[in-house]
């Protein structure tokens, strides 16, 4: 995408945001002078602040779920309902941007994976550098996408994905539901692992019940309502709790292909070491430092174009790019905006930008005070000036974003506009309330996504900028926040900024990690949660 087809998305993004009002139903609370916008203005014309001493008024949803609705519409409610309860401060769709040697024919995904099978290249190394390494080798140790671009090169998922996000086969290679809660997998029979043993259909459900088993997998709560994954006649067969709509989905991100007989021999201490089935083999694993692989001879697939990769982190944007001029690295993450023109003019050297599946958010962990009052929550959101920094700190590579779920994702409710940036309104929520005069503490991992810090000074000070309340942020290691981020609620940190890829591209995922039981979960709302139970037991029309 060029800057051309940027700045034009964006004209029409704001230039027919005035237009879209009046056919937008979704959202009400605007009081007397409400125009269903709940921009707090009647003439449905401009997002004017409202004047000081402006009343406290609950942004509201009132759309209604037909009498027997689809899974999409309980989907579509949810998220009508979460921008109503604002768990988070909604900020933005980021945009992947990635340095990129000329030697090197690569094409950005929206997911963000980085498959080095994709590169083609004449050159027989290459080096790829992250803002963070993967903590661990184990293939369900981490879920991040940083981990898996480093270990995808030698663990493979079970299904993969298209670039528009449609399952397609990789070990899997044809999957059917047989009934309501059962699945049948069908496995490629030509796969070695590296060690040069070859895999079965056991060592594959062994490695969907180990990615399923809470006390040794971090997607246990998000690979799926499975009961237990068993051989059956060389197949694999998936015994479901529920009717687990979104299952095949799951499947192409969650959990990787490990051999039963190697993880019991290592005595589950796998976090070092590796035995995938990918293209490349581990050659080195020095921590926080780099992981090197080769070539593996007896890949099933077609041998990928470089005979080496290695996987590096430099943690600080400048740096990153500096690298990459340099010719010390040949592909980098997170490209600042503003380096752009040291990238375009540098010899042998080029930026690849696209919209990624992932959103930028605050989360308010509703644990602590204030962040339990609705009113205040609200309130932050009317706080923060989201078009201003998309513009001025992202210099427009963002879209404003209204509820957990992405345009074209299933479930995204498009009747649900973004909270307009309005400090009065905000100053008056805060009073209501109670929690006048409450001191924030914003959290933020130093260089996991892009211009991460800057956004979150930009936030904290615009909240600062209330009357009644005062914000600062704390810089911390992406790691380290992950690590109590995960812990019990009550033991995370009340107020950070995150960002949440969905790489199955539904929106369960984008919400029940966050809003039901389990290590994400920051929200507690009975509604919520209901509504996805109950999407999670009508068939998906996109299955």
């Amino acid at each position: 995408m060029s800057r051309d087809d940027v700045d034009r998305r964006t004209f029409l993004q704001y230039g027919g945001a005035a237009a879209a009002t009046a056919a937008s139903v979704g959202l009400a609370g605007c009081g007397d002078s409400g125009n269903g916008n709940g921009n707090g203005n009647g003439d449905g014309e401009t997002d004017t602040p409202t004047p000081s001493g402006a009343e406290a008024e609950l942004r509201e949803y009132d759309g209604e779920l037909p009498e027997d609705p689809t899974r999409e519409q309980v989907l579509q409610h949810a998220n009508g309902v979460s921008n109503e309860l604002a768990p988070w401060v909604f900020l933005h769709q980021q945009y992947s941007i990635y340095g990129v040697n000329n030697d090197l024919e690569w094409t950005a995904r929206a997911d963000e994976d980085i498959n080095v099978k994709e590169i083609s290249t004449q050159r027989d190394e290459i080096t790829i550098t992250q803002g963070q390494l993967a903590p661990t080798l184990d293939p369900v140790g981490d879920n991040s996408t940083s981990t898996y671009n480093v270990i995808d090169q030698g663990y493979e998922p079970f299904l993969y994905r298209d670039r528009d996000g449609r399952p397609i086969a990789l070990i899997v290679t044809d999957w059917e539901r047989t009934s309501e809660q059962e699945v049948r997998l069908t496995i490629r029979d030509d796969v070695t692992f590296h060690n040069g043993d070859g895999m079965t259909a056991e060592d594959v459900a062994y490695s969907i019940n180990r990615a399923n088993n809470p006390d040794v997998s971090d997607v246990a709560s998000t690979i799926g309502d499975i009961n237990e994954a068993s051989e059956v006649d060389g197949d694999v067969v998936l015994d479901l709790n529920s009717l687990e709509p979104a299952i095949f989905r799951n499947l192409t991100a969650f959990g990787r292909v490990v051999e039963k007989s190697w993880v019991n021999d290592n005595d589950g201490e796998i976090a070092d070491v590796m035995n995938g089935t990918g293209p490349y083999e581990l050659d080195e694993y020095v921590d926080d430092t780099r992981v090197a692989y080769t070539q593996f001879d007896d890949y099933w697939g077609e041998t990928p174009d470089p005979q080496s990769v290695t996987f590096t982190a430099i943690p600080e944007n400048g740096p990153r790019v500096d690298a990459l001029i340099a010719g010390d690295t040949d592909l980098i993450v997170n490209v600042r905006p503003n380096d752009i023109p040291d990238v375009q003019e540098a010899e042998g050297v080029r930026y690849e930008d696209t919209p990624s599946t992932r959103l930028i958010f605050l989360v308010m962990n509703d644990a602590f005070e204030p962040f339990d009052s609705q009113e205040f929550r609200q309130a932050m959101n009317f706080a923060v000036d989201v078009e201003s920094i998309i513009n001025n700190i992202l210099n427009e590579f963002g879209d404003q974003t209204s509820q957990p779920t992405l345009p074209g994702h299933n479930g995204h409710n498009p009747d649900v506009d973004p909270y307009p940036h309005d400090p009065a309104r905000a100053e008056a929520l805060v009073e209501e309330s109670g929690h006048a005069g409450a001191e924030l503490e914003l959290h933020v991992p130093r260089g996991r996504y892009l211009r991460d810090v800057d956004i979150a000074e930009a936030c904290a000070s615009q909240i600062d900028e209330l009357e009644n309340v005062s914000c600062e942020v704390n810089r911390r290691e992406f790691a380290n926040l992950v690590s109590e981020l995960v812990a019990e609620q009550s033991e995370s940190p009340a107020f950070f900024l995150i960002g949440w890829g969905n790489p199955t591209l539904d929106a369960n995922y984008a919400m029940g990690p966050w809003f039901t039981e389990g290590a994400f979960q920051h929200f507690n709302n009975q509604e919520l949660a209901d509504l996805l139970e109950q999407a999670n037991n009508i068939p998906s029309g996109s299955e």
